[in-house]
């Protein structure tokens, strides 16, 4: 099954869920986390999760960041979208948070153990396979959209598409320094 024979339509997701990236500029890392349970447990992931019916897609990054890591990320940005499908049927589409602020103090929960991580020591053998696809590429400071199709944790296709006509998401001075 390929990218291009699913019809990626925004109402036919099983699940809308975000992932919110806090990195921290000066160490130049990025807060992650080892997943304890759920969609992806045992993986390396940003802190995120399933947007509540009365949520908004901001509100949840900062509410499953709180959660996951008793961080608050401050003003985040939204800075791409993924779309999932798995081919037994199950659909999910995420939005991606970046905030280079922060209050409180990483903690562990029974969610997750949360660890920053420099930026050119991201573990990407040990995230979702589509991480080293399109991360580099909000590292880079710009825009994209993301389409996988899974089988389980086996990626069977992906498309990446980056708006090269936005401006870049960080100050360059910054983000270069993160690499």
């Amino acid at each position: 099954m390929k990218v291009a024979d699913i019809e990626w339509n925004n109402d036919n997701f099983s699940e809308y869920a975000v992932l919110c990236f806090v990195f921290n500029r000066k160490t130049g890392e990025v807060l992650l986390i080892h997943k304890k349970r759920g969609l992806g447990k045992g993986k390396v992931n940003a802190p995120g999760g399933r947007i509540d019916p009365d949520e908004e897609d901001y509100e949840t990054a900062v509410r499953e960041t709180q959660e996951e890591v008793c961080v608050t990320p401050l003003s985040p940005k939204k800075v791409g979208e993924l779309n999932f499908y798995f081919i037994d049927g199950y659909s999910l589409k995420g939005y991606v948070f970046a905030s280079e602020e922060w209050t409180g103090e990483i903690c562990e929960t029974d969610e997750a153990t949360p660890f920053w991580c420099k930026i050119d020591e991201i573990p990407y053998d040990n995230m979702w396979a589509d991480d080293e696809h399109w991360l580099p590429t909000m590292l880079a400071g710009k825009k994209f959209s993301g389409y996988f199709v899974f089988d389980n944790d086996k990626m069977l296709d992906k498309k990446i598409i980056i708006d090269e006509n936005l401006p870049l998401l960080y100050d360059k001075k910054w983000h270069n320094s993160l690499r």
